[in-house]
């Protein structure tokens, strides 16, 4: 795990010549014992840019602070605080921040990026057309690869109508179980295939059992803290912290705080449609029930 204010901020390999103020910060990757996917922090300073480029992994993003605006064949989108965003493999887009301060956000790569500088990203000249920035909006269809989430959106009991009205689709949608809400955000719904990432809520004494997963999954914590354990190793997340759990990693989360948490949370590859989830307590009942106490 990464605690809040760890690592620094780099200008990535390969991006030297090549872009104008553009750092991140390298959180999950394989030095951290990552297969499948990349996870980091960016910022961009005023006036910065990342030229036009493509990648040989698929991309996602969530806004942490500041304007940015990210330029695709599709348009150009001015992303702000808490709107997110995906862009496929091979597809040409640039960053820019036009704004009078620097610009955060996450990032999520997958499949994981090569090691070797100049083998997964390339730079493929200038593509803008002077085209007016679009701000994201979940109704307006040009935005179809882009979205928005607020605090708001993760209470069930501020799920209106008007609030559902704004789009059709599942990104209205919550899931809401044992203190726990999750919505997602980046998935096939938006046009991921090689990645997921979502909001979770805990409230307060919300739990969930030990389990494991045939993926990897990091969760960056943006409000509150968490009781984790993660590999048989107990941890408490507080905001800013960044952890991972690799391939049948067993893991559990439990908020003992008088306060909801919040994290993001991203998955490579996409689960499965069956069995994403294997949980303990499911198999420990099975070994009981087949060995019961009485016959050992």
């Amino acid at each position: 795990m990464l605690r809040a204010g760890e690592g620094s901020f780099e200008v990535p390999a390969g991006f030297a010549g090549h872009s104008n103020g553009f750092r991140r910060r390298s959180a999950v990757h394989a030095g951290a014992g990552s297969v499948h996917m990349g996870f980091g922090i960016c910022e961009l300073d005023p006036g910065g840019s990342v030229p036009w480029h493509v990648h040989s992994f698929e991309s996602s993003c969530y806004v942490l602070e500041g304007e940015v605006a990210c330029e695709t064949d599709d348009g150009t989108f001015v992303l702000r605080e808490r709107d997110y965003g995906v862009v496929g493999v091979g597809a040409p887009h640039a960053w820019r921040n036009t704004s009078d301060a620097t610009a955060r956000w996450v990032d999520m790569l997958a499949p994981q990026p090569r090691v070797e500088p100049g083998t997964d990203t390339f730079f493929v000249g200038d593509r803008s057309s002077g085209r007016t920035a679009v701000t994201i909006d979940p109704r307006d269809p040009r935005t179809r690869s882009f979205g928005h989430v607020d605090p708001g959106n993760m209470d069930p009991s501020k799920q209106t109508q008007d609030l559902l009205a704004q789009s059709a689709s599942m990104r209205t949608a919550l899931l809401v179980y044992s203190g726990i809400t999750v919505k997602m955000m980046v998935d096939s719904d938006l046009g991921a295939n090689l990645q997921t990432m979502f909001m979770v809520q805990y409230e307060p004494g919300g739990v969930a059992g030990a389990h494991d997963h045939p993926l990897e999954e990091t969760y960056f914590i943006l409000e509150g803290e968490v009781d984790a354990v993660l590999d048989g190793i107990s941890y408490n997340l507080q905001t800013g912290d960044i952890a991972f759990a690799g391939v049948g990693c067993p893991h559990q989360f439990a908020n003992r705080s008088s306060a909801p948490v919040r994290w993001l949370e991203t998955q490579a590859p996409q689960p499965p449609a069956r069995h994403s989830y294997r949980f303990a307590r499911d198999w420990d009942y099975l070994r009981e029930a087949l060995n019961p106490p009485d016959q050992q």
